[in-house]
């Protein structure tokens, strides 16, 4: 049934409003990523949910089927592909799953586990989140066009702010969840949405090294400069 808030024509779905009736599920860690497909989301007529890592994910979905999943591939949990390759032979079947990564070797790897499409982030492109959502479900017997004019949107940042104290938070718990891997992964996914590469290359070292003093000090005073001052990134 069309939603009564965005009441759908008969014969075509508004082009600006592409995914009117939809409802979305969103299952990702970070504030400032979720925001972004907050906005995407609202401006093309979609409904949207989100989950913050896979248990919250598995309690929304024993509640509803949501038309389009679109799943972070690092979660504080596990692996955004195993969610993927459950999904993808559950019954019933949603209709679109797709994967979200902001890194560079995750498309192939999200694929093979079986999503039906990719978005690298920082997801900004309204044009192109809505072609990925429509390009991954299955044929409609009413056309959905996305063929307005392009939009960038830019997320609160707020939670920029939100996520830079996840990452100090995590910081300061040495030896406990979560872990080193995954706190680097989500900090390189920041820095490369907030368009940071000071802080996505300090990510990166902290990835790589041992947690040596000197690479902790200058992680730690990069995030300190941003939290109270994300606009400026």
């Amino acid at each position: 049934m069309p939603d009564t808030l965005h009441p759908v024509p008969n014969t075509t779905v508004l082009s600006n409003r592409p995914l009117v009736g939809l409802t979305l599920l969103v299952v990702e860690d970070s504030r400032y990523a979720s925001d972004a497909v907050r906005l995407l989301a609202m401006r093309s007529g979609a409904r949207l949910r989100r989950a913050d890592c896979l248990a919250s994910a598995d309690r929304h979905l024993k509640v509803y089927c949501p038309d389009a999943i679109l799943i972070d591939l690092g979660l504080p949990d596990g692996r955004g592909e195993d969610l993927i390759r459950r999904l993808r032979t559950a019954s019933p079947r949603i209709p679109a799953i797709l994967a979200l990564s902001g890194q560079d070797d995750a498309a192939p790897r999200a694929m093979a586990a079986g999503a039906d499409g990719f978005m690298a982030k920082p997801i900004s492109s309204m044009l192109a989140f809505q072609r990925s959502i429509l390009s991954a479900l299955p044929p409609d017997p009413t056309p959905r066009r996305c063929d307005s004019d392009d939009q960038t949107i830019r997320p609160d940042p707020v939670g920029l702010s939100d996520d830079l104290r996840h990452v100090v938070r995590a910081l300061t718990k040495a030896g406990q969840p979560p872990s080193r891997d995954y706190v680097a992964r989500f900090l390189g996914s920041l820095a490369r949405s907030a368009s940071d590469p000071r802080l996505e290359r300090a990510a990166k070292d902290f990835a790589s090294q041992a947690p040596a003093a000197q690479v902790l000090a200058h992680l730690e005073g990069l995030l300190d400069t941003r939290i109270d001052a994300p606009t400026r990134l």
